[in-house]
């Protein structure tokens, strides 16, 4: 029989998972109602091309990451090589650059008008022509730059657990270094690396900026141009719901790659087993300090030359107002979702069953909706309870009659609520779970309150991952353009937005002022996760 405390924790966590199961819902009940004439012109004109576009981006976005961030991963985790101790955590810095960002630097560069060409045809021949930057190629360089840290991030840390049995007992049996790469630390990662390209996939998905920057189109740019060009939400749900089939599939093609294998569970190991020499060293450097410099030095380069020849006139108050929306945005959606996801946590901690671990579990797979999906489908249902619900109340009691969910601060804020759960609630279950039984049954038996248990006992042991998960969100959401720039309230343009609009014109350096301040404050998040790892494995 369910106690009253775990039926309370119950319909906690069963509000929860409503909530992401309600823009699923609402993407299912869009195609009650097709609009003929516009799945007509996309399926003539843009439908094939959204496809191919989304397959080729997939395939090689996905293959691109997994050489860029293994190979990084195994130098840097079991060779030993000059520079290996800072190359270790210097190329995790390319996590705080929003995909937009490089999207809009790199173009910059690289365009017919930009330095680099400029330079080229300069010195070498004015009538010198190269490919053009904004196409296809230029779109999944940028994604790989953009995304490899999952996938260097993850398997650097499958690479340190695996101890040095595993390398010890491969050189016995007279594998080489590649060869015991090959049969035995990359299956025993391969859960691991899954997981990393599975969220890079994912990230590429949702993005709209860095591809609206390569006017690349793809189904999150069809969405916006759908409902901002043919003001048709409801086609713009249904675009969005063809989305998330890929989102699913990505999903269970992660699930089913993990098979059979577990992680390692011997000693974790802090020094390099192989010492690098020769050519071999100088490669090695070489091809870390390679990406380096392309995913993060040249473009904080770029941004600051940039910020320096125009973007400082900008200061103004109009640009105080952008990071004041900005960080009002950030605070107050990390605080619900760091609420939110405390007490899924707790729920899952005080009722530990199936039903309950199912529950707290669906509630965190929203970080799987991208937030032009999100975008759109809440905000049919708002416009739907605004119409059938809002306005005819309101003008029965003698109000005004105007929408007041739509387009509101609430709408943006629960979409964030729903879209970086997981990414609170991560920190917040590693915290809590490191707190023993022992303790909170021991104030119980000193008569101590539900209430004064967790302000005494459980908050002050919970601080560190509370604050990790409210920093990750709060930067989380400060990068979010498609939900930011779908959702907004009028008036609340935010430092995403912002640059959004200065790259559609080609204000390249008027957009390098946001796009900094973004960078900056991302940085913080990258250096919380570079200090956990190195003390997680001694280094």
């Amino acid at each position: 029989m369910v106690q009253p405390t775990q039926l309370r924790w119950y319909s906690i966590a069963l509000f929860m998972s409503t909530l992401v199961l309600l823009p699923l819902v609402v993407l299912l009940l869009s195609w009650h109602q097709v609009d003929r004439e516009i799945w007509s012109h996309l399926w003539e004109t843009q439908m094939t091309q959204l496809l191919l576009n989304t397959v080729t981006l997939l395939f090689s976005v996905g293959l691109g990451v997994i050489l860029l961030g293994v190979s990084l991963a195994w130098l840097t985790s079991l060779c030993e090589f000059p520079g290996r101790r800072w190359l270790d955590w210097a190329l995790m810095l390319p996590f705080a650059i929003p995909a937009y960002v490089l999207a809009f630097v790199f173009v910059g560069l690289l365009d017919f008008a930009g330095p680099v060409q400029t330079a080229l045809r300069t010195w070498i021949d004015p009538g010198l022509r190269f490919p053009s930057v904004r196409s296809t190629g230029g779109v999944i360089i940028v994604f790989v730059l953009v995304f490899y840290p999952y996938v260097y991030l993850l398997a650097r840390s499958a690479f340190l657990a695996q101890g040095k049995g595993f390398m010890e007992a491969a050189r016995v049996l007279g594998l080489s270094p590649w060869q015991a790469f090959w049969r035995v630390a990359l299956p025993v990662a391969r859960p691991a690396i899954g997981a990393g390209v599975a969220l890079a996939l994912m990230e590429c998905l949702a993005d709209f900026g860095a591809v609206s920057v390569f006017n690349f189109d793809t189904f999150t740019t069809a969405i916006y141009k759908t409902w901002y060009g043919f003001f048709s939400l409801s086609s713009a749900t249904q675009l969005a719901s063809l989305l998330l089939l890929f989102v699913a599939l990505l999903l269970f093609a992660e699930h089913r790659s993990r098979g059979a294998i577990r992680p390692s569970s011997e000693r974790q190991r802090g020094k390099a087993l192989y010492h690098l020499k020769g050519w071999k060293a100088f490669f090695a450097t070489g091809w870390c300090v390679l990406v380096f410099l392309c995913a993060f030095v040249i473009p904080i380069i770029q941004l600051v030359f940039w910020f320096w020849q125009r973007g400082r006139f900008d200061l103004d108050e109009r640009y105080i107002a952008l990071i004041s929306h900005t960080i009002y945005l950030g605070l107050l959606a990390a605080a619900f979702t760091v609420i939110a996801a405390m007490l899924l946590v707790f729920a899952k901690r005080l009722t530990p069953t199936h039903s309950m671990k199912a529950l707290t579990g669906f509630s965190t797979l929203g970080y799987a909706l991208p937030g032009s999906v999100l975008a759109v489908a809440i905000m049919l249902a708002f416009s739907y309870l605004d119409g059938h619900a809002i306005i005819p109340l309101s003008k029965w009691l003698g109000g005004s009659g105007k929408p007041i969910l739509l387009g509101s601060l609430g709408a943006l804020l629960l979409a964030y609520v729903i879209r970086f759960m997981a990414v609170a609630h991560g920190p917040l279950e590693g915290a809590l779970a490191r707190i023993r039984p022992s303790l909170p049954e021991a104030s119980r038996s000193l008569g101590v309150n539900s209430f004064a248990l967790f302000r005494r006992v459980y908050l002050p042991l919970l601080m560190p991952g509370t604050l990790s998960a409210a920093l990750l969100v709060f930067v989380d959401v400060l990068k979010e353009m498609p939900a930011t720039l779908l959702m907004r309230p009028f008036g609340w343009d935010t430092l995403a937005v912002r640059i959004f609009e200065m790259t559609s014109e080609g204000e390249w350096s008027r957009a390098a002022l946001p796009a900094l301040t973004l960078v900056l404050v991302g940085l913080l998040p990258v250096i919380l996760l570079i200090r956990r790892s190195a003390k997680r494995f001694g280094q």
